[in-house]
């Protein structure tokens, strides 16, 4: 009797175990098939994206964000010879920052000091054109692999510092990202806005800005429909700040960003969130990111796109 038991037993495992070897082929052939096409697409862009983050003067390679309080500044990253401005690499005086009665920045190299100004040798005092300029200056230094940059932020004024050898750079984690979705990748409707339309951006660091809002897409998930306000010159590409859902639980707490081409003649906008990817803020302190405003915070989550980068090192 105890050895027919056996048997049956493992007649029933063995049948059991067939059961499951058909559920699982049935699961693979019922498994979604993604178009080569389309995987390749997405990881051309996600390599691209990769590329323009590693860049020597990409967002990785931040290293400072230094405030101007006073009329005049001493810059350098020596620690005793009295710079009101240290930077974290660079020669240990560079030069002086001075803003003069109109408002304007001037820089004047510390003699000896090579440096260059948008490619170019520096020599004598220079006019520091900031990030709203329409050429604004570049002052290279450590031959070639600094820079430092005048930026406005509402009515102060920073220089923004990057470095190749920046430790955020050369130990980047990488990206990771859900799977590619084409799901995810969604006609919607361009809703234009009244020409000169704004909307009020803040930023991390709790600056407001009006910024130039040419309308909205209108788009449907699951049968249910959302809106996006869109940021950008008009005729230009579309940009998006957004959180949704997996802010914060699997995508970075303050959001991410959307790029789209301007619509067609037909209005058609293609949104791909499979394309959603980080703020700056998110691999660098020294960013300035625009956070979304309280229209494109979405009761919906996208489980696609960019997720949140943990950093191996202190930023």
């Amino acid at each position: 009797m105890r050895t027919a038991g056996i048997a049956m037993g493992m007649a029933l495992l063995a049948a059991l175990a067939a059961c499951g070897r058909g559920q699982g082929d049935a699961s693979a052939s019922a498994a979604p098939r993604i178009d080569p096409a389309f995987a390749a697409g997405q990881q051309a862009w996600r390599d691209q994206r990769r590329e323009e983050l590693l860049r020597p003067d990409g967002w990785t390679s931040l290293v400072g964000l230094h405030w101007l309080e006073l009329k005049a500044h001493y810059v350098g990253s020596g620690e005793r010879i009295g710079n009101g401005v240290r930077f974290a690499f660079g020669p240990e005086r560079m030069g002086m920052v001075s803003r003069d009665a109109r408002g304007g920045y001037w820089f004047t190299p510390e003699d000896g000091v090579e440096l260059t100004l948008n490619g170019e040798p520096l020599k004598g005092r220079v006019a520091l054109h900031g990030d709203h300029a329409a050429a604004p200056a570049v002052i290279g230094f450590d031959e070639g692999k600094g820079q430092v940059s005048l930026i406005r932020r509402g009515s102060r004024h920073a220089l923004r510092v990057k470095h190749a050898d920046a430790p955020t750079r050369l130990q980047f984690a990488g990206l990771e990202y859900w799977p590619a979705d084409p799901s995810w990748r969604i006609e919607g409707r361009f809703v234009p806005n009244p020409v000169g339309s704004t909307l009020s951006i803040g930023d991390v660091i709790g600056v407001r800005t009006d910024t130039s809002n040419p309308g909205a897409v209108e788009f449907e998930r699951d049968g249910v429909q959302y809106r996006l306000e869109a940021l950008g010159e008009p005729g230009r590409e579309l940009f998006f700040v957004l959180a949704d859902r997996t802010s914060g639980h699997g995508s970075y707490p303050a959001g991410r960003f959307l790029d789209a081409a301007w619509p067609g003649a037909d209005g058609k906008v293609v949104l791909d969130f499979n394309r959603a990817y980080n703020p700056p803020c998110a691999f660098t302190l020294f960013a300035t990111c625009p956070l979304p405003p309280p229209q494109n915070r979405l009761d919906l989550a996208i489980a696609a796109g960019e997720k949140t980068y943990v950093s191996p090192v202190h930023r």
